[in-house]
């Protein structure tokens, strides 16, 4: 039997998982990553761990692979995908560490960019906004204030274009539409990167990498990247995006929403490019061929879901480990009046405040962890009902299933509460590492392990659905007392 693998490099870890043909789930290693605060609002990760993840996580796998007498017919990557690397070309060595889309460094940045008025440019041709979250600004911070300094041996990236050299032992330097799309660098317009938004942020051109179609083959395997030489290497797509092609949404107005560190909604628009919202991201969700249609995508990036419940673990010491969420929330029937705006690391979709922080509204003297940690459920049913909302709004229709996976995705209090608030069925599937299954599906795409897109929704299976089990107005009424605390939350940290 022949298995598809796919490298998850994400933020908290490095996961490798295999899927056979029927979609199924063939084994999986996982390491975690270490998580470098070096200052309030930077995040970082070391590029060469995130490597050594890869090869362990591959070598753990293939030998139980091997052991079964199954092959690996292709390799697919997935990422996170905002977060800025430099490298030297030339050695394969990092020339920084790895600066994370949650960073916050380059906030004031953006604020200037805004003021100068480049803010209508970079909507317009990239779907994004002037905000941290993406990777030019880092970039910009990285060959400037971080003394990187240009060459001819300098090579930047995202963590797809970092994990891609690995595989193939420096033989490919590449990315696809769907990364190069989340780095303020790429203009939808063209498909191409853009010679005017390098020049904005600084960002030589010919440090980037190639942007290649999500589905085909990049290189094959070396000796030394924790695999066999010689397999193709064939799928890469990020993460959010990744997980939107694994839950086969391949349909315009299907969508998904991924409960990871953050909190990612997706919307498939089709194959014509999308006017620009205010509150959401354009994005690209996939091109499957050279030359082929590229299909895009809406979505809303809520930056702290799963890390608000690392931080009652790890912050507060209320829980001593996450899989007690749901537990502890369940042993009060609400939230006492709380509400808790995980604005850790600012308010992306659809408020976009760098300067929000987090904010708890409703303390009394009766309210106890177990009220916090449902008020940190609540935190992401309602956020999520707000990007869902603009969405509607923007593609003139409404959702009428939510498909959802992650991590938090096992926790079936916090999927009650997100139909509730959603009014519409929510539906967990089979693999909820639809991330890895979906990298996993674009490679097998273009190695003929599936022989179209009507084999992938084919292979896509129902675990479970959540029907709403109160009314609108019930669910509107806590709705309307969050986004009072959201106003709270907003600007607080803003340079006076």
């Amino acid at each position: 039997m022949a298995v598809v693998v796919a490298v998850d490099a994400g933020t908290t870890g490095v996961r490798a998982v295999a899927i056979d043909q029927e979609g199924r789930l063939a084994g999986w290693s996982y390491r975690e990553l270490t998580q470098h605060f070096p200052r309030p609002g930077w995040v970082e990760h070391d590029p060469e761990e995130i490597s050594g993840a890869v090869g362990a996580t591959l070598a753990e796998l293939h030998e139980d692979l091997a052991a079964a007498g199954t092959t690996i017919a292709a390799v697919g990557v997935t990422n996170q995908r905002e977060t800025a690397l430099t490298w030297d070309r030339r050695t394969g060595g990092p020339r920084s560490p790895a600066i994370v889309w949650q960073d916050r460094r380059t906030a004031a940045r953006c604020e200037e960019l805004v003021a100068e008025g480049h803010l209508p440019l970079v909507r317009e041709a990239t779907g994004l906004v002037l905000d941290p979250y993406f990777t030019a600004t880092k970039l910009e911070w990285l060959l400037g204030e971080g003394g990187i300094g240009a060459g001819a041996d300098l090579a930047v990236g995202t963590v797809d274009t970092w994990v891609v050299r690995h595989l193939t032992g420096g033989a490919a330097h590449v990315t696809d539409p769907s990364n190069a799309s989340r780095t303020l660098l790429f203009d939808l317009r063209t498909g191409a990167w853009s010679p005017e938004l390098c020049g904005l942020f600084g960002v030589p051109m010919g440090a980037l990498a190639e942007v290649r179609p999500s589905s085909g083959r990049y290189g094959v395997t070396a000796a030394g990247c924790g695999l066999p030489a010689g397999i193709p290497v064939s799928g890469i797509a990020g993460d959010q995006q990744a997980a939107l092609f694994g839950q086969a949404c391949l349909v315009p107005g299907m969508a998904k929403h991924t409960y990871g560190t953050g909190g990612f909604t997706l919307l498939n628009v089709g194959e014509r490019r999308p006017a620009v919202v205010d509150g959401l991201l354009t994005t690209v969700a996939w091109q499957l061929a050279e030359g082929g249609p590229t299909t895009y995508a809406y979505e809303g990036a809520v930056f702290v879901m799963g890390a608000a419940v690392q931080w009652l673990r790890d912050g507060l010491g209320i829980i001593t480990s996450a899989d007690e969420v749901e537990a502890l929330a369940r042993s009060v029937p609400d939230a006492g009046g709380v509400m808790f705006v995980p604005a850790l690391t600012g308010l992306g979709s659809p408020w976009w405040d760098p300067w929000a922080r987090g904010t708890v509204c409703g303390l009394t003297r009766g309210v106890t962890r177990a009220h916090l940690a449902r008020a940190a459920l609540q935190a992401m049913a309602f956020s999520t009902r707000d990007v869902i909302e603009a969405m509607a709004r923007s593609a003139g229709r409404s959702v009428v299933e939510l498909r959802v996976d992650g991590g938090a995705a096992a926790n079936e209090l916090l999927l009650q509460l997100q139909a509730d608030q959603l009014q519409v069925p929510v539906v967990r599937p089979v693999v909820t590492e639809t991330t890895a299954l979906g990298a996993a599906f674009l490679a097998g795409l273009a190695e003929g392990v599936w022989g179209s897109t009507d084999d992938v929704a084919a292979a896509w299976r129902e675990a479970r659905t959540f029907r709403p089990e109160i009314t609108s107005d019930a669910a509107s009424n806590p709705h309307r007392t969050w986004l009072r605390a959201v106003e709270r939350s907003r600007s607080w940290s803003l340079p006076t």
